[in-house]
């Protein structure tokens, strides 16, 4: 029933479902044929048709579920389906009519449940193939591999196809690769054949269409269909030109500055030197990307009736950089890049022959073409025992022996020793541990023993990695949460305020950055930790953070790395130019912190880290490590001019610490008043004497004590003031502490007291009081002649 709806096609069917149709009392609509009413809005929908029906319930691809609905004034009781809703293909025109896609003969019964009989009750193995397993990318390596793992019989399905030989007269092909890719030919194989007479209608079977949709790829027409069901099968790639849109001769060669060619998917290309092309007319048309995607001039049509049948082998590193570089992988290129059997070509190419022969009524072509320039594998001479030295495993000779001819290689014993040669489908295996790990493999790896090695007597931490410990577990101590981030940083320096001619300007640029918008390497750890800082401030956490890592010193490098061979250790010269190529790498410890570093409690308030926090955290670092750090006065980005400390360990700067600048930290979403420091670890630790590791014996006299105020110009640092009266105090003092710091308009405007606590002690005798006012003598003399102080 046509319900004649205005602009839209939709019909009432009622069809017969056999077993299926409507059971009296169900509530369907009565009709006087038991059926089913399904609403259709398909053009080619007519009475006496065969359909495919999907009944409530039945779930299609894209997790669509199928229910019975009032629509259009009826009870649609399910769905009749089209190939696009059934995943059988991409036509969405109109309904599949079973006449027109199986055939009237082979119509099966009313209510036959057609999961079976077009393959959609099929079960798929999906496998993940790793990138040194190139010829796991075709069924016929995964026989091999599955025929390993079980021990069922392998029959190679090249054993059936019988290749013509080359023959004169084939459609002709040269190789004109000036600029080979580290001197190797961008191809070594390239067969042609032709098949005429192919008839351009001509449908490829279902079964194959079925085998490319269970695969992922979709079916086109014929002679395409073929080529890629041949690569499925076999691992080869093939191309299929329009012999009558071809321009004798085909060249093989590298693309010239300012080419461009517009391929298959529609996209118009900017070509590099580096891309191997596929050309004819001598060499001056492009037809395609060598083993990654043909262009559209010569492409299969609809009328194609002369088919030319490319199959070529192309340099694998050719093949991955120009597929990476227009980013355009392709089923081809896939394999290509891992290694296809460069012997592979003429079986592959007879293959399709014979399919297009089959299935399109074509007449082969007598002539070949087959330019051969392969060369066979090494042989690899091997001890028959490297594998059980290498894994651990009594591995006998006759074990690994069997064990490789299993792969595919060919073995000669003499001995102990073997000679094997791999299999051209093998082009990984070119030496004894390459062979080692191929035993191990397939005799199982649960064979292989777990043993825990024992440690060499002696070792252990070094004496800096000892002093890392301790330094990050005392600031964890103090309230600190240590954490780690990238070293792959932006340009952040002018986000920080860093000035044009700093060296922290200059950074290592990585050649392959994870992140194109992070492709420096930092030059200070507050380039990363800033970063981190910002992302728990916005996720609502503590900020109390403290990191130690390497920073980059890019002033210091040498120059580029030498690339020795893989395959090889490389010299001591190489590797001695290869550390001497790596700039300067010095370990930093910095810390970030904004609010408590403690919470509060019942015993008091919280209370918020200051510039003097960052600068005690500092000098920390120097107490674990037995050294003390001076803070002095400094100007450094990104910290507050005014609330700077340069820190130092004698004359020389180890770091900075202090309160960050306001335009830094209202830039970074930072909280007001956020402190930092930052010291060069390695400076510190090469400050520590050798000796410093000797036991002080307590001493068991009193200590006296001595309070001392001095006055001094307000502008004078309290650390310049504590380190002179430490110094005065000599060696007698046990602790020298600054305890208060007095301002009134008494003392004047400019001048400020500072109030000094010192514990007296000698390790052998009492203090007398002569000794004790020695030392007061010597603080007030020292800080009169030094400072200009006096004594309050």
């Amino acid at each position: 029933e046509r319900l004649g709806l205005k602009g839209k096609t939709i019909s009432y069917a009622r069809v017969d479902v056999g077993g299926f149709n409507d059971a009296p009392g169900t509530g369907a609509e009565p009709s006087e044929v038991p059926s089913r009413g399904i609403i259709c809005g398909a053009p080619n929908l007519d009475e006496g048709q065969h359909v495919l029906v999907a009944l409530p319930g039945t779930v299609l691809p894209g997790d669509f579920e199928i229910s019975a609905r009032k629509t259009y004034g009826h009870i649609s009781d399910g769905m009749i389906c089209s190939e696009l809703e059934l995943g059988l293909g991409e036509d969405h025109s109109g309904i599949i009519v079973l006449e027109d896609f199986l055939g009237a003969e082979n119509l099966p019964p009313v209510g036959t449940n057609m999961r079976e009989p077009l393959g959609l009750g099929t079960e798929l193995l999906e496998i993940n193939v790793t990138p040194d397993r190139g010829y796991c990318f075709s069924m016929r390596g995964v026989a091999r591999e599955h025929a390993h793992s079980t021990g069922a019989t392998f029959t190679d399905p090249v054993t059936r196809i019988q290749p013509a030989p080359a023959r004169e007269g084939g459609f002709p092909v040269s190789l004109e690769d000036v600029a080979p890719l580290h001197g190797t030919p961008g191809a070594d194989r390239m067969v042609l054949r032709t098949v005429r007479g192919v008839d351009p209608a001509a449908p490829s079977p279902e079964w194959m269409k079925r085998r490319l949709t269970e695969a992922g790829m979709r079916p086109i027409s014929l002679a395409v269909d073929i080529t890629n069901y041949v690569m499925l099968d076999l691992g080869q790639p093939l191309h299929a030109y329009d012999l009558g849109l071809m321009r004798a001769p085909m060249v093989v060669r590298r693309a010239r500055a300012g080419e461009r060619l517009t391929t298959l998917d529609g996209v118009d290309r900017a070509l590099h030197t580096d891309d191997l092309l596929i050309t004819d007319d001598g060499g001056e048309r492009v037809l395609g990307l060598a083993g990654v995607m043909g262009g559209a001039s010569t492409e299969i049509n609809p009328e194609t009736a002369d088919v030319l049948v490319e199959a070529f082998h192309f340099d694998p590193r050719t093949i991955a950089r120009t597929a990476r570089r227009h980013r355009l992988p392709s089923e081809a290129s896939k394999r290509f890049e891992r290694g296809v059997d460069p012997q592979l070509a003429p079986y592959a190419a007879q293959r399709v022959v014979d399919l297009l022969v089959e299935y399109g009524g074509g007449v082969v072509d007598e002539t070949v073409t087959d330019v051969d320039t392969t060369t066979p594998p090494e042989p690899v001479r091997m001890d028959g025992h490297l594998p059980a030295r290498h894994v651990g495993v009594d591995y006998t000779v006759e074990q690994v022996a069997e064990t490789l001819e299993q792969i595919g290689c060919v073995v000669v014993r003499e001995g102990d020793w073997l000679t094997v040669t791999p299999p051209s489908w093998r082009p990984d295996l070119t030496q004894g541990v390459d062979l080692v790990e191929e035993v191990a493999r397939l005799r199982g790896y649960d064979a292989i023993p777990s043993v825990v090695p024992a440690a060499a007597a002696g070792r252990g931490l070094t004496a800096d990695q000892r002093r890392r410990r301790a330094v990050m577990r005392a600031l964890a101590e103090h309230g600190l949460h240590e954490v780690l981030s990238y070293p792959f940083v932006a340009d952040t320096h002018t986000r920080l305020g860093v000035p044009e001619d700093d060296p922290r300007r200059v950074m290592v640029r990585l050649a392959n950055p994870m992140a194109d918008d992070q492709p420096f390497m930092r030059s200070t750890l507050l380039a990363s930790l800033l970063e981190t800082a910002r992302r728990n401030v916005g996720r609502g956490n503590p900020l109390a953070v403290v990191e130690a890592g390497m920073v980059t010193r890019a002033t210091e490098a040498p120059g580029p790395s030498p690339l020795p061979a893989v395959a090889v250790l490389p010299s001591d010269d190489d590797l001695a130019a290869i550390r001497g190529s790596v700039p300067s790498q010095p370990w930093h410890v910095a810390a970030i912190a904004a609010g408590p570093l403690a919470p509060g409690g019942a015993l008091g308030e919280a209370r918020a880290a200051d510039w003097a926090d960052a600068i005690e955290l500092a000098r920390l670092v120097g107490r674990t490590v037995g050294i003390e750090i001076e803070p002095h006065a400094g100007v450094y980005a990104p910290w507050h001019p005014g609330r700077c400390a340069e820190l130092r360990i004698g004359t020389e700067v180890v770091g900075h610490a202090g309160e960050l600048h306001p335009r830094v930290l209202e830039d970074l979403d930072l909280p007001e008043r956020t402190v930092a420091f930052e010291l060069d670890l390695d400076a510190v630790f090469a400050a520590v004497p050798e000796d410093q590791h000797h036991v002080v014996p307590v001493s068991t006299f009193p200590a006296a004590k001595e309070d001392i105020a001095l006055v001094m110009a307000s502008d004078i640092p309290a650390a310049t003031a504590l380190g002179v009266v430490r110094r005065a105090a000599g060696e007698l003092a046990e602790e020298v502490r600054l305890f208060g710091d007095y301002r009134s308009e008494a003392l004047g405007a400019d001048q400020k007291s500072l109030a000094f606590a010192l514990r007296l002690r000698a390790p052998d005798r009492t203090l007398s009081a002569e000794e004790i006012a020695g030392v007061r003598q010597s603080v007030i003399a020292a800080a009169e002649a030094e400072l200009g102080a006096r004594l309050r």
